[in-house]
Order: structure tokens, then sequence, then C-alpha cells
């Protein structure tokens, strides 16, 4: 039986993430290119081919537990562990895809452990430096109202940067205040959004240019080019604005996202409806947002209490 191609086998464990596990188009890439950098690795260390992005050179049968150990070693040089331990449960979930087809008769890293992780509380912006950084967007050009709806959302709803970039126009209910959203494994879900956010969208569509393409229709958001935004033009923007606003400390699009949690939490909100409103299939991962306000309590009770 001829032995598949590492980049058929690829291309095939892809299909199966989509078609059967339901994996979102942005997991699915992030599979292939942590694959790719797998292989492209293994094939230079063993002078193959000199380019890093080749995947043919090595075959699937020829990966052992000591190349796994071998890119481990590489990855711990110049990455954090959680993005090692992301890596490493791809390649998991790869090899194990290929037992279980039985297109390899050993699993290479099977008796490889996963590196413990720090927990890590979700870094936010306390609400003043939240309204500070909205507050301070310029609202002059269409870009710039783009820019202040677009954030407006994110802080709003909660909503992850990947699902901001994919929201077309249907998906927004003026009359009920509401948004549709493709989440993770393509699970649907409807959450509010403020009158803020609302009449921030409305303005800026209002005044966007009507030369436009079909997809452009569609898309809410739009670059210079009226063409979807993408994910990484929106992280561009944010760490632009959040210089000129002169916040000091760096923030993410996910930032935005933890500060609307953890300001909903401190504020009262049930922990299971922030569940729901974030789109977390386990309630274990919303629970992280408890931590920071039991934190921040006993910080706030500590510094005003007057008996040490």
């Amino acid at each position: 039986m001829k032995t598949p191609s590492v980049q058929s086998t690829i291309d095939n464990f892809v299909k199966v993430l989509t078609a059967e596990k339901g994996y979102s188009d942005n997991t699915c890439r992030a599979y292939r290119h942590d694959l790719i950098e797998f292989f492209g690795y293994i094939n230079r260390q063993n002078d193959a081919v000199g380019n890093r992005d080749s995947v043919g050179a090595t075959a699937i049968h020829d990966v052992d537990n000591l190349m796994i150990r071998e890119f481990l070693a590489h990855l711990f040089r110049k990455n954090e562990k959680i993005t090692i331990a992301r890596k490493l449960s791809v390649l998991r979930t790869f090899f194990r895809h290929l037992k279980k087809h039985n297109i390899i008769a050993e699993n290479p890293i099977a008796s490889i452990l996963t590196p413990k992780l720090e927990k890590r509380l979700p870094v936010f912006l306390a609400v003043d430096d939240m309204f500070r950084l909205l507050n301070s967007m310029p609202i002059t050009s269409v870009l710039d109202l783009r820019n202040r709806a677009m954030f407006e959302t994110l802080y709003s709803t909660g909503i992850r940067v990947s699902e901001l970039a994919g929201l077309n126009m249907p998906d927004l209910d003026f009359s009920n205040q509401t948004i549709r959203v493709l989440g993770k494994g393509n699970r649907e879900r409807v959450v509010s959004i403020s009158r803020t956010a609302m009449k921030a969208i409305d303005g800026y569509r209002r005044k966007l240019a009507l030369n436009m393409d079909a997809d452009s229709e569609l898309a809410v958001f739009l670059n210079r080019y009226n063409k979807r935004l993408s994910t990484r033009s929106i992280a561009r923007i944010l760490d632009r604005l959040v210089t000129q606003c002169g916040l000091p400390m760096s923030i993410s699009p996910h930032t935005m996202r933890h500060s609307f949690a953890t300001h909903m939490l401190d504020a009262g909100a049930d922990l299971r409806i922030i569940q729901e409103l974030l789109g977390h299939k386990s309630l274990s991962t919303t629970q992280k947002y408890t931590h920071v306000s039991i934190d921040r309590l006993m910080a706030t009770y500590d510094s005003a209490h007057p008996r040490k």
C-alpha cells in the first residue's frame, strides 16, 4: 500500500476537523500552520530540504518520539509555555487521528507530557480606562467612525475579534438591540448590544460610500478597499489607538473581551449569563473571571481597611 504524503495527510486531517468536528476556518488554519511548522522543522533537521514551509520530505512513518522532543526543545527556546502546549495539542490530535485510522502503527507522541501551565488571570482595563480609550477615538472620517463602532461593539458584547470580523449586516437586529454571532465550532448565539454601540454602527454605515461589491455589502466592518476587515488589521488599529490615547499598557482585542466579562461580573451579572454571552461551552472557562474579581476585592480590602 502506498504511503500517503505528509501534505495529503494534513489536508485530509483538516477536512475531518471541518466536516466531523465542526472546527472554524480560523482554527483549521491554525492547525495547518502548526503542522507545517513541525514538519518543516524536522525536514530542516534532517537536511532534506531548505524550504521552511516544505512538508513533503519526511514521511509520516518516519516521525518518532525523539523528533517530537527535539521540536519541543526548539520551541522552548523562543515560545511561552502556553504556545508550546497549544502546538503540542495540535500534534497530539493529529497523531491520535492517524493511529485511529491505521495510518501509523504507533503514536509517537503518546508518552510526551504537556508542559505544566501557570494559571494566568485575564488582563483587563479598568472601567475608567476603557471609557477613556473609547471616548478618545476620533470620529472625523469614515474609517474613524468604523473604528469607534468596532471597539464599542467589542466592549458592549464581549465577542471574539474573529466573530467581530465575521459579522454581516443581516446579523444585526436594530429593533431588538441584538446581534447574531457565529462562534467556535460554528455554534450560533444571539447577544445583546448597547444603544451606544448600535448607534455607532448605524452612524458608520450611513457615512460609508455606496460603491461596494456584494461581499462588502454583507460584511459590517470594511477596510479602505471596501473588503471585509481582517482580525490582524483590527488588532493593529487598536494598538495604534491605545498608543494615541496614552494608556500605559499594551492591549489586544481579547483584552476588551476580558474587560467586558470582568466589568459585568463586578456589576453583579450572573456567571452563567456571562458564559452564554461569551459563548463558552464550559462554565469552568468563565469562572476564571471570578478569581479576578476576588483578587480585586481582597486588594481593595487590604488598602482600605484601617486595621492592618
